[in-house]
């Protein structure tokens, strides 16, 4: 096996086999899913599990911080900043071996600052894209309310790259369209089962409102490069839809308000004008709160509810989304549920309009409207 620690730090692995924690949980992750989304981050991850130094440089992360996917993106972050040239230059080669042997050097080297950039944010993995699945979705939901205006607040917004979802355009597989068509930010999805999605329009939207606890704004450049950070290197495609939807939102930036994103509900429900229906948009946002802190959010919904209608727009895991029907899927079956609701008053009575795969690259609409 190639040495994958040799270079400007000198030889810093040993043979596979150690029997840490680090080592047990980076040769999966380079050998799960990751090796086919992106072999070259595979293969780093593999040298970072046969690298004794490397090891140590990750055990003394904080536990939370120690995971492959974060240890990557924070050693890509600094790459793109420039700190780790040797590793930028072989990202941009495409060379996995250089990769591999760069990322050890840069790992123990610089472990101070992987630690730094790796506390600072929650890796954004999947932050694009969402737009095929909300726009039909968010559409509905204003039909249903009879809105002529809809103001947008996305709870677990990252960077509110969703908010911008009535800018984009979208194109199904079975020739239907909808969004813009003029719009730099072109979707496509796959549509599976014989109901077609439907095209209706989004209303005029008057307020974009983000809620995270650490949102990142699309106008800053450290935060941008975050989000690139947390992309696989070697998958340009990402990185050109990416900073396509980046460049989208920055011409007209959304609102952001940081904090726990259910306790803030009702101040941003508030923040859209009145005659404009609130739509509340969770994507893949429920997943990381515990059940009870799910079911306070949806407490906090029909509270935000309880003067003006307010609309809930969901794509969760089969039984994360609170009171959404699950269809009888199985939970953790690798498919999520596109809930409607449109609350007016202490009632939230979801629909499960659709079923998404692949993060809304699938759709499978099943409302008879």
């Amino acid at each position: 096996m190639t040495d994958a620690g040799s270079g400007s730090g000198g030889d810093r692995t040993e043979a596979a086999g150690g029997r840490s924690s680090p080592a047990q949980a980076y040769r999966r992750f380079a050998e799960g899913e990751v090796a086919e989304a992106s072999p070259l981050s595979a293969r780093v991850a593999l040298a970072l599990s046969e690298s004794a130094a490397a090891r140590r440089a990750i055990e003394a992360l904080p536990a939370r911080r120690r995971q492959p996917r974060v240890v990557l993106a924070a050693l890509h972050d600094l790459a793109l900043a420039g700190r780790a040239p040797a590793l930028a230059a072989a990202y941009a080669a495409g060379d996995a071996e250089a990769a591999a042997r760069a990322a050890v050097d840069a790992l123990v080297d610089m472990a101070e600052a992987v630690a730094v950039v790796a506390a600072r944010r929650p890796v954004r993995a999947d932050e694009t894209g969402h737009g095929a699945v909300l726009h039909p979705a968010v559409a509905t939901a204003a039909r249903r309310a009879g809105a002529e205006a809809i103001g947008l607040v996305d709870i677990g917004c990252g960077a509110g790259l969703d908010l911008a979802v009535d800018r984009v355009g979208v194109t199904y597989s079975d020739g239907r369209s909808l969004g813009d068509p003029a719009s730099p930010v072109q979707l496509t999805a796959e549509v599976v089962g014989d109901r077609p999605v439907p095209t209706a329009p989004v209303p005029p939207v008057v307020a974009r409102i983000g809620v995270d606890r650490t949102p990142l704004d699309v106008t800053d450049p450290d935060d941008v490069r975050w989000l690139r950070a947390c992309l696989w290197p070697d998958r340009p495609e990402l990185r050109a839809r990416l900073d396509a939807e980046v460049a989208l939102v920055a011409a007209d930036p959304p609102e952001l308000l940081a904090g726990d994103p259910v306790a803030l509900v009702g101040d941003a429900v508030a923040r859209v004008p009145a005659g404009a229906l609130p739509v509340v948009t969770t994507t893949w946002a429920l997943s990381a709160l515990t059940p009870a802190r799910r079911r306070r959010f949806l407490d906090e919904l029909r509270a935000a509810a309880a003067g003006r209608p307010v609309a809930w727009v969901s794509v969760e895991g089969v039984g994360v989304a609170p009171e959404v029907p699950t269809l009888g899927d199985r939970p953790a079956s690798g498919h999520s549920i596109v809930g409607v609701a449109v609350v007016d008053g202490p009632a939230v009575r979801p629909e499960a309009v659709g079923r998404c795969y692949g993060r809304g690259r699938w759709l499978a609409w099943l409302a008879g409207d």
